[in-house]
Formats: C-alpha cells, sequence, structure tokens
C-alpha cells in the first residue's frame, strides 16, 4: 500500500512538472517579437511645422520695478531713518555687532551706512546708500562695487527695495 501511495505521489509530480511550461520562455518570446518588429518598422520622423505667435501688448498699471531688487520689509536700527524705495546694500548679517563693525568701517570712508533689520529673515542689512527711484539706486551700487574692486565681499553689493 505504502509502495502505491508513493508511485502516486511520484506521477502526480511528473504530470505537474510536464503540464506547465515556464512563463520566462513566454516572456521572452514576446520581447523577441516586438523587439524585431521594431527593427522592421522604419523610423521616420513627421516634420513638425512652427507656427509664429504674436503676443499683443499688454498694458498694466505703472507700479515701481522691482525686478533684479530684493523686496524686504525692514526697520532702521542704526544710522539715519532716511531710507527711501531703493537701497544699496553691502553687507547681511545675522549678528549686529558684525553689521556695526561694517558700518563705522563704511562711516569712516565718507559713507553714511545704516542698518536695517529684517525681522523675517532675522538679517541686518548694512546699507550704503538709498534712492528714490532704481537707476539711480542700481548706478550706485555699480559704483561702489567699482569702488572697491579688491573687495568680494563687496561685489555682491545689492538693491533692495523697502516694503512697507
Amino acid at each position: 500500500m505504502r509502495k502505491l501511495v508513493v508511485l502516486g505521489m511520484g506521477v502526480c509530480l511528473v504530470l505537474a512538472f510536464a503540464s506547465c511550461k515556464s512563463s520566462e520562455s513566454a516572456y521572452k518570446k514576446a520581447y523577441e517579437k516586438a523587439k524585431q518588429q521594431e527593427l522592421a518598422e522604419p523610423q521616420v520622423e513627421a516634420p513638425v511645422e512652427v507656427t509664429p505667435v504674436v503676443a499683443a501688448p499688454v498694458t498694466t498699471p505703472k507700479v515701481a520695478d522691482t525686478s533684479g531688487v530684493r523686496q524686504e520689509k525692514v526697520t532702521v536700527v542704526s544710522g539715519n531713518d532716511g531710507l527711501k524705495d531703493y537701497s544699496v546694500v553691502a553687507g547681511s548679517f545675522g549678528v549686529k555687532a558684525n553689521a556695526e563693525g561694517l558700518k563705522d568701517w563704511l562711516d569712516a570712508q565718507g559713507y553714511q551706512a545704516t542698518i536695517a533689520f529684517n525681522a523675517d529673515k532675522a538679517m541686518y542689512r548694512v546699507i550704503v546708500s538709498s534712492f528714490a527711484d532704481k537707476a539711480a539706486a542700481a548706478d550706485a551700487r555699480d559704483a561702489f562695487k567699482a569702488k572697491y574692486p579688491n573687495r568680494s565681499d563687496f561685489q555682491g553689493a545689492w538693491l533692495l527695495y523697502r516694503v512697507y
């Protein structure tokens, strides 16, 4: 009896493995067929027509030009409180003592520097000069950079638009 059970199990196993085909070969056949179709089809790219788009001029209300300018809400901490809309920032510091050191140095160079604090970023901005229009401020920034070509820290001077 035991021999018959073992023999029956053996026959079942042989039939089970004989009836199963490997799924890997089916995937491999499908892959090979797709690859052959891909190689057989000629790759033709259709020409793309580009039509120019003409934009109508847009009229917007006149607003202060702040492109290329950082906009921040600042309060004067040290120096004169005569900040106008656009200011030339010579340095930014997280520590007030460092900002005061630069302000003292700039004052000795003939500037009337101002320290302004940006509460949102917790940064002290050392301002060299302040102007009502962007063009004058940009000219002053460029002149400041040109005056100190060997000071790499001053070459990063930037314009600040004061938000109220």
